[in-house]
């Protein structure tokens, strides 16, 4: 083990490399209020996005099976206000008005994920497989195609059939492994002559953080200081397995794509001059997305997770490093499995050096890092705790991926902003202005030399958000909950994304400021509506509204 001087020496040499090699970004400066007027390049696509658990509803109709997501939310005090997703948008239900949707948009592309349990309903494919929830994503894929909107297909978006955990751990499990590559196999015998772009995990760090770690999502365990590490090494091994599959045995007649949508916040020292809060800031990065990519992009776990973590495990008087390794043959299979990357970015944080004690009872993740995460006051924040709005940290993780990773191609696969609030105004200005200032700034990575393909607008819909329940609503279009069918109604953001994407960018500030200033008049009439809806409903309500409170499972 190198003496603390020199490894942080060593350390901060290695990130000057990294910064250096991006040779068309000055990382030293950062213009947070300049905006720049241009266009994509041709052929850029524009899409939004969903997923299964969050928009379908339908939890238990038409053989489908139980996902640890069904048994989570039932349990009481899981969810914001005990809500669920047992109904959610009704997507299930709702497929032809949905694309219309996005026609409407002048979407280019629509990511939405399969539920292993519609598909598997035990997760075990020798068990059974639903022709009934095949026939539904064949639906969706043909109507989606049908109005010239390319399916970009997320494989697991956090539903792991309930039947997998209490069986076997779930992704605590090694068997998850093949029994996700079977479940996949099938998805490409189904439906990859028609989709050509796959991804295996979407956001694996909640998976394993918020699953294993702190208990805040489905299954809900706390195996803290193992439980994520031991989760991410499973699902690492699930990607490249997958990957390998589709390499081998699809790609040759198929020719689609497989790659991996990975979640990152921006890391920036508080202060830039000093060496340890660079050290810390970049720790916050390699923690996040580095912990997933660099295994999948060069074969391992990044060093500095395996010198802090190693380091702490020591001091804990454990034997091994908490974090699991991989086998030269592991390495070597698992470099180099992504033919795209897909990024999922909402927010930034200053982050500075802080030093966790590291006994057996404190051992986590969280102080495995030895950072302490910092907001600027000033940052706007419509309601969300964790989601400032920060548009220059995206064009800097954008350059950081170029750098560390080879230039991949990459899709944004999640961007967006909620509002946490009974919602029932449709003029959300504070969501255009979050939009035109993150898309500026993806322009402006374009414009440094990063390999962006497209952009997924987070989400289409208002939908079910994990532990927030209904409380927050990151959709374009508002989704009247209260009303037993669901209806949606176009927010303001609506109408200035579908300017964006008819003009491929940002032609000239006259023209964008115009935009703004119409989707704003426009969504007054949707407001009207909306409240005239309301009115009707509550002149029908002979009785009151009783929601259904569900057992403990």
């Amino acid at each position: 083990m190198l003496p603390r001087s020199a490894f942080s020496v060593c350390h901060v040499f290695v990130l000057v490399l990294c910064l250096s090699s991006a040779e068309d970004f000055d990382w030293t400066k950062n213009e947070h209020g300049s905006f720049y007027y241009g266009t994509f390049p041709a052929g850029f696509s524009w899409g939004a996005g969903s997923s299964a658990y969050q928009t379908e509803g339908a939890w238990d109709k038409d053989g489908k099976g139980l996902s640890i997501w069904d048994v989570f939310s039932h349990k009481k005090g899981k969810i914001q206000q005990n809500d669920t997703g047992d109904s959610s948008c009704e997507g299930y239900h709702k497929v032809k008005d949905d694309v219309s949707l996005m026609k409407e948009l002048k979407l280019n592309h629509y990511r939405f994920s399969i539920s292993w349990p519609r598909l598997i309903p035990t997760g075990i494919k020798s068990d059974h497989i639903n022709e009934r929830g095949i026939q539904y994503y064949d639906e969706l894929i043909d109507h989606l195609l049908e109005n010239k909107i390319t399916p970009i297909v997320t494989l697991y978006h956090w539903d792991l059939p309930q039947v997998l955990q209490e069986k076997y751990g779930g992704w605590q499990n090694i068997s998850m492994v093949n029994h996700f590559n079977e479940f996949a196999n099938l998805c490409f015998e189904r439906f990859g002559n028609r989709v050509k772009y796959w991804m295996t995990f979407n956001n694996p760090w909640s998976v394993a953080v918020e699953g294993y770690e702190t208990g805040e999502h489905a299954p809900g365990l706390r195996l803290r200081g193992t439980g994520a590490y031991r989760a991410a090494h499973h699902i690492i091994k699930a990607h490249a397995k997958v990957w390998h599959t589709y390499d081998t045995q699809w790609r040759g007649k198929q020719k689609g794509l497989v790659g991996v949508s990975l979640s990152g916040d921006w890391g920036e020292p508080v202060d830039i001059s000093n060496q340890k809060d660079i050290e810390a800031a970049e720790r916050y990065v390699q923690f996040y997305l580095g912990w997933f990519a660099t295994p999948i992009f060069h074969g391992d776990y990044p060093q500095v997770m395996k010198d802090f973590i190693g380091r702490k495990s020591v001091q804990q008087g454990l034997g091994t490093s908490r974090l699991p390794t991989f086998s030269p043959q592991e390495k070597s299979y698992i470099k180099g499995t992504c033919d795209f990357l897909g990024i999922g970015h909402f927010t930034t944080r200053y982050i500075t050096q802080k030093n966790h004690p590291s006994g057996r009872s404190t051992s986590s993740y969280f102080t495995d890092r030895d950072l302490a995460e910092l907001v600027d006051p000033r940052w706007p924040d419509p309601g969300s705790e964790w989601l400032y709005s920060v548009p220059w940290g995206f064009r800097r993780l954008l350059n950081f991926v170029k750098s560390q990773y080879g230039n991949p191609m990459i899709y944004v696969t999640e961007n967006g902003v909620s509002e946490k609030m009974l919602c029932t105004e449709l003029c959300d200005e504070w969501r255009i202005l979050y939009y035109k200032d993150y898309i500026n700034e993806m322009l402006k990575a374009i414009k440094d030399g990063v390999n962006v393909k497209g952009y997924t607008a987070w989400s289409l819909l208002d939908k079910f958000e994990w532990d927030e329940g209904y409380s927050e609503r990151f959709g374009l279009y508002y989704v009247d909950f209260r009303n037993k069918n669901k209806p949606r109604y176009p927010k303001a953001s609506v109408q200035f994304y579908k300017r964006v994407i008819s003009s491929n960018g940002f032609p000239n500030q006259r023209e964008v400021e115009n935009w703004r200033r119409k989707a704003v008049e426009m969504c007054s009439s949707s407001n009207q509506l909306l409240a005239a809806a309301r009115r009707q409903s509550k002149e029908h309500a002979e009785m009151p509204k009783v929601w259904p409170v569900h057992d403990e499972v």
